[in-house]
């Protein structure tokens, strides 16, 4: 598994601290978007679909260190858009690792050769980039050539530095798993410190609808994609999830969505329900977790856009507190560690 000791430690006794208290919601991920604006057009993407007023809008370091601190959560994911694009992208990963927050930092890598100089390397700091396959196939998904090539060059250039490196894979319908499989040996090979993989994001926004998995298509597809682990072929690869996810995603568990889990705070405030799903915002972090009808999303609810996701902002959590319920889940998830 991708993610440290330190991290897991800390996350695992935050949690059993709030179980002890008997809190019953709270976050893990903090999903902070500082903006909009990127510098590619994916065609699965829901969030550059907004007006050009709205693209041009960028959070404060106040505003995005005060949600951290509103929140709470031990991790932050800085995503977007394009987060390299904030003018003071800099300055809140450096205020959100002095706050000891793990901080991941999601970029399609297009501006990190230029800009990795802004960030020192810190075991609270990861690189996150964005790759949906290998050259051809990651290209043609972010609408552009030679995006696929940066993002190696990046990579090899971070780990020269002494960064923590991570990747994010998005699976769409219609992906074969031997290109996966390929990618994860060839991601190996660079040494990367984990690898992060979905089921596409179904964003209301995004202009392919066509492409994005149904629950039992996730399962299958998962289920071939993850078969080398049990035949020893993928010894080498090294997945930034809990175990207990990856037997969700091959439906080897069965889970609720776990939705305030991930919080998303952007240039609207905080989003309701979740990252995926605009149906309103609210001020504060209170007034999400006490105003928002939880009821009404998750697949028992009956809820239509719920019902095929199987996405890790809503079920990582879940599986993350899982893997802390008992003694023999939480050896598991130490056995997972490197």
């Amino acid at each position: 598994m991708g993610i440290s000791l330190r991290q897991a430690v800390k996350v695992g006794a935050y949690v059993l601290g709030k179980r002890l208290k008997g809190e019953k919601r709270y976050p893990l991920v903090l999903m902070l978007e500082p903006l909009f604006r990127c510098n590619l057009a994916c065609a699965g993407c829901g969030k550059i679909q907004f007006p050009e007023e709205i693209l041009r809008k960028n959070l404060t370091p106040e505003e995005c260190f005060r949600a951290a601190d509103e929140c709470g959560a031990p991790v932050v994911t800085i995503a977007g858009g394009e987060p390299l694009i904030h003018p003071q992208i800099d300055e809140i990963v450096k205020g959100l690792i002095e706050r000891k927050k793990f901080v991941y930092l999601c970029t399609n890598a297009i501006l990190l050769k230029k800009n990795m100089q802004k960030f020192k390397p810190s075991p609270y700091f990861t690189f996150s980039i964005h790759l949906d396959g290998m050259k051809k196939q990651h290209d043609k998904l972010v609408c552009r050539d030679g995006v696929f090539d940066q993002a190696v060059e990046a990579i090899k250039l971070a780990k020269e530095a002494g960064f923590r490196v991570t990747t994010n894979t998005t699976v769409f319908e219609g992906e074969d798993p031997k290109d996966l499989h390929e990618m994860f040996d060839f991601l190996a090979s660079l040494g990367i410190d984990g690898m992060m993989i979905s089921p596409g994001y179904s964003y209301e926004k995004a202009p392919d609808q066509e492409h994005f998995l149904k629950r039992d298509r996730t399962k299958a597809l998962f289920k071939e994609i993850f078969a080398p682990l049990k035949n020893g072929r993928g010894k080498k690869w090294n997945f930034n999830h809990s175990p207990f996810f990856i037997q969700f995603l091959t439906g080897e568990r069965d889970y609720e969505c776990t939705p305030w889990g991930n919080p998303n705070y952007n240039v609207f405030g905080w989003q309701k329900p979740c990252y995926l799903l605009g149906e309103g915002y609210t001020n504060t972090f209170k007034e999400l977790l006490e105003n928002t009808k939880w009821e009404e999303y998750g697949r028992k609810s009956g809820n239509p856009k719920c019902a095929d996701c199987m996405v890790h902002c809503g079920y990582e959590p879940t599986a993350v507190i899982d893997a802390t319920a008992n003694f023999k889940n939480m050896l598991v998830s130490l056995k997972s560690l490197k």
